[in-house]
């Protein structure tokens, strides 16, 4: 998927549609930086504007992510290519986000470590040595939300009786047991509770 394509394809129909930067960006509620961003090539539209953004330039999502019109004749064909490009894309974040997790809870517990031994061998009022502690208990409970919040929206898991995949709630992997990336979660389909492990598409 061509970006820079992409981006001079929303350019040009905008364009087309005597239409500005600051108009289109009035009409999908961003900013016109999010659309100079677009049409530059550095970024896509998120999936919650794209049809709103298809409707007023006039084109259908197979359009704008092959960054041209698409003949009817090639329709089919190329709107294969262009879910593949997406699901290796996904793919491609899920991995980069669950990266991110593991990077997260390596830093915070370093940080938790480190506020702990300051505050164990080095000599100091009290009151510092509680808010040393305080602090380093407080970052690392922000960054195992956040590490979490990651891993349950990356990829899915995978029912281990009925093999349906699904993405759990946040609270349901929060309160699950787990061993690394794989809980003991209830499956929506079949209503059983499996080890259940996560995966990317």
């Amino acid at each position: 998927m061509d970006q820079i394509k992409i981006g001079n394809f929303i350019k040009e129909r905008r364009k087309e549609k005597n239409i500005t930067q600051e108009d289109l960006a009035e009409k999908l509620y961003i900013t016109d930086r999010a659309i100079s961003k677009w049409e530059r090539g550095l970024c896509l539209p998120d999936a919650a504007t794209m049809p709103l953004l298809c409707k007023i330039l006039d084109i259908t999502i197979n359009d704008l992510f092959s960054g041209e019109k698409v003949d009817m004749k090639n329709n089919e064909k190329i709107l294969e290519e262009n879910l593949l490009t997406m699901t290796k894309l996904k793919e491609q974040k899920d991995k980069e986000l669950l990266l991110l997790e593991i990077v997260i809870g390596i830093i915070v517990s370093i940080t938790l470590f480190t506020c702990i031994m300051i505050a164990s061998f080095v000599d100091m009022k009290q009151w510092i040595r509680i808010i040393i502690i305080i602090a380093g208990i407080l970052q690392f409970i922000i960054g195992m939300f956040y590490g979490l919040r990651i891993e349950q929206i990356a990829g899915y898991y995978e029912c281990n009786n009925c093999h349906h995949k699904y993405v759990p709630t946040y609270k349901s992997v929060f309160l699950a047991m787990h061993v690394n990336r794989t809980r003991y979660l209830k499956c929506p389909k079949c209503g059983k509770r499996t080890w259940s492990k996560k995966k990317v598409l």
